[in-house]
């Protein structure tokens, strides 16, 4: 039988599940967005925030001002849209159901060559 010194960590494989993750904002910058356009390639979903200001409903075009550009790879956007689903059935059941109307949950498309960007207001 083989001895370990006394300082020796083991490997216990429930001990990995234990880990904290720390989140250091010390440089974090804060940005308010009405507005959520999206696209995506192969490779990457792309995500620009930014600021909607036209309050008149009958305007022809609408200038938004983008704040933000996150690029995601694939697996990271499905991990976030299914915590963001998470996230919203529970401030759903918390402060009553959010009426956002028809474009709430787009269709999947068979042909990803027809994919277009989705906007959410």
């Amino acid at each position: 039988m083989e001895r370990q010194p006394a300082n020796a960590t083991q490997q216990n494989p429930a001990s990995t599940d234990k880990r904290r993750i720390r989140f250091d904002g010390t440089g974090v910058k804060n940005s308010y967005a009405n507005t959520c356009h999206v696209a995506s390639t192969k490779e990457e979903i792309i995500l620009n925030f930014g600021l909607n200001q036209s309050w008149d409903q009958g305007q022809q075009d609408i200038q938004v001002q983008l704040t933000n550009r996150i690029i995601l790879s694939p697996f990271a956007a499905k991990r976030l849209a299914m915590l963001l689903r998470g996230v919203m059935h529970q401030y759903e059941a918390r402060f009553g159901k959010l009426d956002v109307g028809p474009q709430s949950e787009p269709a999947p498309k068979a042909d990803a060559a027809d994919e277009k960007p989705q906007v959410v207001n």
